[in-house]
């Protein structure tokens, strides 16, 4: 079990908590790819195992607003797609969670995607409008997508992987990938509890002061995604992408 008091919290983790909160939020608002430092910043305050139980409350909020904000340009058909894939790959992140090795799971996760980011960047190249139907495509995204987001809360980059694909438009992107995270993170949320128990009392209270740096975030999110045009958007996605990545195999 984890316990943590927050007088024990010392003056820098909870400046680089509050700072990974306003990530949180400008993620959550739509400027995806980005996932990767707040993870990062969470596990240096800390620690890798303490900070999934923190974040994932933390991003059930972002989820809440976006999901309020964006919900009238979700397209379902996809979230069908892809949530039946992802439920599996969180159960099988539950079971080898405590004993896959960090470097082979670090390795891997960034291979896969900057594979998946070169692909798709070949793929825009060819200014084919056509997009991936195989129900093995949402399959594979979603398992892995699944397992990250129980191990390392990182599964965005797999899901912005899955709706760059289906060419979704700026808003039903975000509308869509806000709606499909906040079931699973809800989804997630009891194996956290009961079976790794790193959600308790302390680390909600932890949540709570932090609920400001979210709300801050989402008011710099919102307003950034309306300046951001997109055909830029797309671009922008690809690049966070495959930085976050890169960024994977030094955390």
């Amino acid at each position: 079990m984890i316990i943590l008091s927050t007088l024990d919290i010392t003056t820098t983790s909870w400046v680089l908590a509050i700072t990974a909160a306003c990530v949180i939020g400008i993620s959550k608002a739509g400027i995806k790819g980005i996932a990767i430092i707040n993870v990062t910043l969470m596990a240096l305050a800390f620690g890798a195992k303490e900070s999934t139980g923190l974040l994932v409350p933390l991003l059930v909020v972002g989820d809440i607003f976006a999901v309020i904000y964006y919900h009238r340009h979700t397209q379902w058909r996809y979230i069908i797609r892809l949530l039946p894939w992802m439920v599996l790959g969180v159960i099988i992140g539950v079971i080898i969670g405590k004993d896959l090795p960090q470097k082979i799971f670090k390795i891997g996760m960034a291979g896969i995607i900057l594979g998946s980011v070169l692909m798709m960047y070949w793929w825009d190249q060819r200014k084919s409008k056509a997009v991936p139907t195989h129900w093995a495509f949402g399959g594979f995204i979603g398992i892995l997508a699944g397992i990250t987001t129980m191990i390392g809360n990182l599964a965005g980059a797999f899901s912005n992987i899955f709706f760059l694909a289906m060419r979704l438009p700026k808003n039903e992107f975000i509308g869509t990938a806000a709606w499909l995270f906040f079931i699973v993170n809800l989804f997630k949320l009891p194996f956290h509890i009961i079976v790794w128990e790193t959600i308790t009392t302390e680390t909600l209270m932890v949540n709570l002061k932090l609920l400001p740096g979210i709300l801050l975030g989402l008011f710099v999110g919102i307003r950034l995604v309306k300046i951001i045009k997109d055909k830029h958007y797309r671009k922008m996605i690809l690049l966070l992408t495959a930085i976050g990545a890169v960024l994977i195999l030094f955390r």
